[in-house]
């Protein structure tokens, strides 16, 4: 496929479903069953985007993967069991996604999550009627803030960077992004916009997708995608 398709690439964690606050639910019980201190905002400031994989790592290197895989295991439990009970969509990401389809947009979800929460959000909300690929580090791509996963989306839509527009609701999102020579959209559902004030690639700031500028965005941010992103 040439590359001319105009395309969307959400993240999804906070972006199309409510899942920060259950993820940072489960993460505190995953330290406090260890009586561990952690700082939630600063925990989150320096995860968000990354694969469970790569948080493991740092905070305890060197061991197996059999023993990782254990560590990964328990925190999706902890996760899964809250989410069954609160899962939500974004307000608007549902119809969002459609008007988008219908006015030519190719869309994907480029994202961090693990395939059993990916499963679990995509089965009850049928996501995956919605985009036309999902690209995670499950594809042997790096987590955010590397930009793997939305070139490897642009990719497989057949779009340039310069013609994607990035829907994200973390500052390592946005600096993926960044590197990837895409603008973004940030949601502010988990942080103040004032977190995004220093990212020159933002071109909107949303509470979420029915934001009117957001729903006005989709023709009139076409022409300008003919040229790469600064």
């Amino acid at each position: 496929m040439s590359a001319t398709a105009r395309a969307m690439l959400f993240d999804l964690d906070g972006t199309l479903i409510d899942s920060m606050p259950h993820h940072q639910a489960a993460w505190r019980e995953w330290h406090a069953r260890r009586q561990l201190a952690v700082d939630a905002e600063a925990f989150f400031a320096a995860t968000a985007g990354r694969s469970n994989a790569e948080i493991f790592a740092d905070m305890f290197p060197g061991l197996s993967l059999a023993e990782y895989a254990t560590l990964i295991d328990e925190r999706e439990t902890l996760y899964l069991d809250i989410a069954a009970r609160k899962l939500g969509l974004i307000a608007g990401a549902d119809a969002y996604a459609e008007r988008a389809r219908t006015a030519g947009w190719r869309l994907a979800v480029c994202t961090a999550s693990t395939a059993p929460s990916m499963a679990f959000a995509y089965q009850r909300f049928g996501i995956d009627r919605w985009v036309d690929t999902t690209v995670s580090p499950a594809d042997g791509l790096r987590g955010k803030p590397h930009p793997d996963v939305f070139l490897e989306g642009a990719r497989r839509l057949g779009a340039l960077p310069a013609d994607c527009i990035v829907f994200e609701d973390a500052p390592l999102g946005i600096e993926a992004a960044r590197r990837a020579g895409m603008r973004a959209v940030a949601l502010t559902t988990t942080l103040p916009a004032s977190a995004f004030s220093g990212f020159d690639n933002v071109i909107a700031i949303a509470a979420d997708f029915t934001d009117p500028a957001l729903m006005n965005m989709i023709p009139d941010l076409t022409p300008s995608f003919s040229k790469a992103a600064p």
